[in-house]
């Protein structure tokens, strides 16, 4: 049987994004089979690749980010640049930027002109906090509206709160960017027209913080900051191993905590102990409870704590860093890595975790240079060589 084509294939994008939300949704329509034009500035290009150096040279951010894509410097404050934009626009299915509050729209690149202009075109707005309200032209980086969508406030140790340690209210609106332009693409399908879309930050972050929202609205206290810990569970939590590992286990009910004490802590008078034989007793007697799981698990090597955990059907994990991550047994087994090309050659990356049996597999494309592929696109809207070497000799194109 012939493989099914990418869903997107035949889609054409542009973007005029940066940082993360943005870049993070238009790559995943790059993965499933869409032309990806990402516009950026002529000098430096997204600020994100100036990031770091991580990988092999060039910023891990970026490299995540957005291969797949076809980079086109331009000056979009030059009527000249901004003119090649609309080109592009006026024959694109997809319009995505997330350009600081009213950039856009001082642009005329914002969702409402351009859908107004362009009627099948699905065109989204991505900001920090919405196009109205106090807010709207608040400055929006990551940690900030961690802080504002209140993630911060529930992540941590009882005498600390942190961010999360990743991007969770740039990847949180890049995601729902995504399946936005999905679903706008669906109702084209059926309507012939397309229409903008709207995401905040703050807004997508604040339903990702859905329990403990609902939880403190509905007549509950906000739920503690318990570190690896769970607040109404016991055992639940990371235990230090004999040589130098550690394993996170959850005990669900009191059956499984029998289980603990007789086959992992090979104490089975804990079982039936009336101090720790039910949850609501072990909660009270948490610091007792866990110094007797991290006694038993301390004799013994990660690898040997996992086993009897899992014989004894104990829900654990290990805590693995990142180096433990990229190579995961899991990951290495379900055949997930692939190599994409880049200005600095071949880098690892993961398949996106859409898996679409029977298909194409996901489009992996080359991480871009800045400008890379200016000078196809200038020709591909009708731009002579003349043309595009004057618009590079005045700084309008990269």
């Amino acid at each position: 049987m012939d493989q099914q084509p990418l869903p997107l294939e035949g889609i054409t994008v542009v973007t005029v994004e940066q940082a993360v939300a943005a870049p993070f949704a238009t790559r995943q329509l790059a993965d499933l089979g869409a032309r990806v034009i990402k516009v950026e500035r002529v000098d430096g290009g997204d600020f994100a690749r100036g990031y770091d150096t991580a990988a092999r040279g060039l910023a891990s951010h970026f490299v995540w980010c957005n291969r797949g894509k076809e980079s086109l410097a331009l000056d979009l404050k030059d009527p000249r640049g901004l003119a090649v934009v609309r080109r592009l626009v006026a024959d694109a299915d997809v319009f995505v930027q997330n350009l600081a509050h009213g950039a856009a729209a001082r642009l005329g690149l914002d969702a409402a002109t351009l859908c107004a202009a362009h009627p099948r075109l699905v065109a989204v707005d991505i900001s920090g906090y919405g196009a109205g309200g106090p807010y709207a032209d608040k400055r929006a980086y990551d940690m900030l509206v961690q802080c504002e969508a209140g993630l911060v406030s529930v992540t941590g140790t009882p005498e600390r709160p942190v961010k999360a340690g990743i991007p969770a209210a740039d990847i949180a609106a890049g995601m729902y960017a995504f399946s936005g332009v999905l679903a706008a693409l669906v109702r084209r399908g059926v309507t012939g027209r397309g229409g903008p879309v709207e995401v905040s930050m703050l807004e997508a972050l604040a339903e990702w913080l859905g329990h403990p929202l609902h939880h403190t609205l509905h007549g509950g206290e906000p739920p503690a900051r318990t570190g690896l810990a769970h607040a109404v569970i016991a055992p639940y939590d990371a235990y230090a191993t004999a040589d130098g590992g550690r394993v996170l286990l959850s005990v669900q009910n009191d059956r499984e905590w029998r289980r603990l004490a007789e086959q992992v802590m090979e104490r089975p008078e804990l079982g039936t102990d009336p101090r720790f034989a039910t949850n609501a007793a072990r909660v009270a007697r948490r610091a007792e409870t866990d110094g007797l799981v991290a006694r038993a698990l301390s004799a013994l090597g990660a690898d040997e704590a996992v086993a009897r955990l899992e014989r004894a059907g104990i829900a654990c994990a290990r805590l693995r860093d990142l180096r433990e991550l990229a190579e995961h047994p899991q990951l290495a087994a379900r055949q997930r890595w692939r190599q994409v090309g880049s200005p600095v050659g071949p880098l690892r990356a993961l398949l996106p975790p859409v898996t679409l049996p029977g298909g194409k597999e996901a489009r992996m494309g080359d991480v871009p240079a800045l400008g890379q592929h200016t000078g196809a696109l200038l020709r591909a809207v009708g731009m002579t060589d003349d043309e595009i070497a004057a618009l590079r000799r005045d700084g309008v194109a990269a």
